[in-house]
């Protein structure tokens, strides 16, 4: 069985997402706020899609804090009917993040994946997370790890996710490249040995400063199908967002 998750792949999207200007006391004691907002034609998370197959509705607030520090909170619709958590999921998450040169930058955190709509059943669950950056030239790799561990809503167990993206904008165009793969172990999967793949590539186009497309493929491994529907099924999926 698997609960789902903030996307931090989130490779269907048709999205756009929107910054607000901070309130002047915010910027003068440091600290930066955005705002983001969607809509995606399948809200997937690390391969696995979490509404059905249909559209979803997502947006966020975040706040830039001194010193490299970070919240925010971030929300999404689900499907209410294939994937059982209620119709909305909304993660709040704070962190830390910084750089050791021009070159490399880590991040490291703690989410809350919260369903205030479940029912009868509790999902919400935490998730600790970090990783680290290297840029050369117009290319970048991430690296990172995420642990949830035992709990209730996990089954009594505990999830393990590794994973690599790869990020490379073409020199002198608006067109941007991107691959993701993955590997879970543990409760957040569709396999019978709760050990599975996700993966994802695809590309984006810059229309100025704050608008861009772009089209991904993705999937996962998975070899659980619920009654007249597959979570794991590779997908071509779309975006199309603003950011400030």
């Amino acid at each position: 069985m698997l609960t789902s998750v903030r996307s931090l792949m989130a490779a269907t999207v048709l999205a756009g997402s929107i910054a607000v200007a901070a309130p002047a006391a915010a910027q003068d004691i440091g600290v930066e706020l955005s705002a983001n907002a969607a809509v995606v034609s399948e809200y997937r998370f690390r391969g696995v899609d979490l509404s059905g197959g249909d559209i979803a509705i997502q947006g966020g607030i975040d706040a830039a804090l001194p010193a490299g520090f970070y919240v925010g909170t971030w929300g999404s619709s689900i499907d209410e009917t294939t994937v059982g958590y209620g119709h909305t999921e909304l993660d709040v998450y704070g962190g830390w993040s910084g750089s050791v040169s021009d070159a490399v930058s880590f991040d490291v955190g703690v989410i809350a994946y919260l369903y205030p709509n479940a029912g009868c059943c509790d999902y919400d669950y935490v998730e600790f997370y970090s990783s680290v950056g290297v840029t050369a030239g117009p290319a970048e790799v991430t690296l990172g790890v995420a642990y949830a561990p035992d709990q209730d809503s996990l089954g009594g167990t505990d999830n393990f996710y590794v994973y690599s993206d790869v990020g490379v904008g073409i020199p002198n165009t608006p067109v941007s490249l991107s691959g993701h793969l993955g590997y879970t172990d543990g409760f957040l999967t569709f396999t019978n040995n709760s050990k599975a793949f996700d993966w994802s590539i695809g590309a984006d186009v810059a229309l100025g400063e704050v608008v861009s497309v772009g089209v991904a493929y993705v999937g996962a491994e998975g070899d659980i199908v619920a009654p007249a529907y597959d979570f794991t099924d590779d997908a071509v999926v779309f975006t199309l967002s603003a950011s400030f």
